[in-house]
């Protein structure tokens, strides 16, 4: 039996920088890490007070304060495994996760407590507040745990259909958070890293404060995001590193011309969704701060490759597999066995290694298509050059077909991205009796303006003649998932009519 918990990430920082400034909420109230592993192995005695078992599932609904951190390493210290519930589900939405995932008790902010009690009476489970948990006297160490063990079960966003449980355990998450930290970039003590991506998404928690934690530096926490709200925390609390997806990037670049000063970075990480070039190029000029741009998903921990100084970086890319795992392509058609394919060719991204998750809860024929051959098939496009950067052209599911020809939504957005009166853009394929699909432009503009004649010309100048967009639909913003990633599927579902 292998003792491993991802409770030991506080513990140890706790036992080796117990006077250091673990976390900041937007408030301005700190805690050391001795402060929060005592407040979090308190939480945990106040969960067995309530009658948490090891191996019980407890769900957390609790946005970006200090909450958050002590009741999370509070229920693995419990031995409990975590479902971390969006903030943004409706109480029906909430309640199916709460019954698939098994879950016996929702812990919940007290922000949160309409929707939950509505979730938690709909799925019939018990629903506590954060406020109410018995203040008991702490553990004295966490429960054992085996490194194999479930540790939490995340519920995608984004998904069709009803979202699959993917099962982390104590191992996939202790070595991502080890990985990201001490062998693909630099982050150490002194840094200060924000924290605005929610900490319920996979991103937010393994590598903003997981991986702060690991290095022992400060966690600063915005409940919700807004470019100015964060400019204003990240030069107030002396931010170093900042981890986002590429709406937060933009939201970042529109605030900049209106702060009276920007924040002095050292590190960027962007994830979760492709970030165009030209975003990446205009946040370098103005924030004097590289972007190292990397991929994962949920069932990969989620780090799986990213941009990093031992191979080089290369804007558009994804970069190489972090430490102990590997990423090749392979042919996206042949499900039944795993085919790769030589260099430059473009197929499904598949990923082996210490990240890939134990499967889906409760779905054998899920976790069947999903593992094969031991390589994870992650329905993501791409192709490897000679020297091993890997570049996403697009998820499987996004691929339009006009006319008979491919075409991929991310190189017409990345396009797109380079026009100076467009903000954000999001390419979909919308119905047509002709071509069977036609592509559509999404396009949150620029003060000023254009019109939509006037991108499709300019577009044609940029792209192949099946590729350009042959409708533009003008928006005040694009609509994001809890995650803030853009849902393209309620764009096909509002322009496909």
């Amino acid at each position: 039996m292998t003792v491993l918990s991802l409770a030991t990430i506080l513990a140890e920082a706790a036992r080796r920088r117990p006077d250091k400034v673990a976390v900041i909420d937007h408030a301005g109230t700190r805690l050391t890490y001795s402060e929060l592993w005592q407040e979090a192995r308190s939480f945990a005695a106040g969960l067995r007070e309530l009658g948490v078992q090891p191996g019980d599932v407890i769900a957390l609904q609790i946005p970006n304060v200090i909450d958050f951190p002590r009741a999370y390493y509070g229920a693995l210290a419990a031995g409990a495994v975590i479902v971390p519930v969006h903030l943004l589900l409706t109480p029906d939405e909430m309640a199916y996760v709460l019954k698939d995932s098994g879950a016996t008790m929702l812990i919940a902010h007290p922000s949160q407590t309409e929707t939950a009690t509505r979730a938690s009476e709909l799925a019939g489970i018990r629903v506590v507040s954060t406020a109410d948990i018995p203040a008991a006297e702490p553990l004295v160490t966490y429960v054992t745990r085996e490194a194999e063990d479930t540790a939490v079960i995340f519920y995608p966003s984004g998904t069709t259909g009803q979202p699959k449980g993917a099962l982390l355990t104590h191992l996939n998450l202790v070595m991502n958070a080890t990985v990201n930290t001490f062998d693909v970039h630099d982050p150490h003590s002194d840094d200060i890293s924000m924290g605005c991506l929610p900490l319920f998404h996979t991103f937010g928690q393994s590598v903003a404060m997981n991986g702060t934690f690991r290095a022992g530096g400060t966690l600063v926490l915005l409940p919700r995001f807004t470019g100015e709200a964060a400019i204003e925390l990240m030069v107030r609390e002396g931010a170093t590193i900042f981890y986002g997806v590429p709406t937060m990037f933009i939201g970042l670049l529109e605030a900049a011309p209106k702060a009276d000063r920007l924040p002095d970075l050292r590190l960027c990480f962007s994830g979760g969704a492709s970030l165009p070039v030209a975003v990446l190029e205009k946040f370098s000029e103005v924030f004097h701060s590289p972007i190292y741009e990397g991929y994962g998903l949920s069932e990969t921990s989620p780090t799986a490759t990213t941009n990093q100084p031992a191979f080089g970086t290369r804007p558009g890319t994804i970069g190489h597999p972090i430490w102990g795992v590997e990423a090749e392509i392979a042919r996206a058609e042949v499900d039944e066995r795993i085919e790769f394919l030589p260099t430059g060719e473009l197929g499904e991204i598949v990923v082996r290694g210490h990240c890939v998750f134990a499967g889906y809860h409760n779905r054998p024929e899920a976790t069947a298509e999903a593992l094969v051959d031991g390589w994870f098939r992650t329905g993501d496009l791409g192709r490897k050059d000679e020297l091993g950067f890997i570049t996403i052209v697009d998820r499987k599911k996004d691929l339009v077909i006009r006319g008979g020809f491919n075409v991929y939504p991310r190189e017409v957005e990345e396009a797109l991205a380079r026009h100076p009166a467009v903000q954000q853009v999001a390419v979909i394929g919308i119905p047509d009796a002709t071509l069977g699909e036609e592509i559509c432009a999404v396009v949150v503009p620029e003060p000023g303006g254009i019109t939509a004649d006037e991108l499709i010309e300019w577009s044609k100048e940029k792209l192949g003649r099946h590729k350009y967009p042959r409708q533009v639909r003008f928006v005040e913003s694009l609509p994001l998932g809890p995650s803030f990633k853009v849902l393209k599927r309620e764009l096909r579902k509002t322009f496909s009519q």
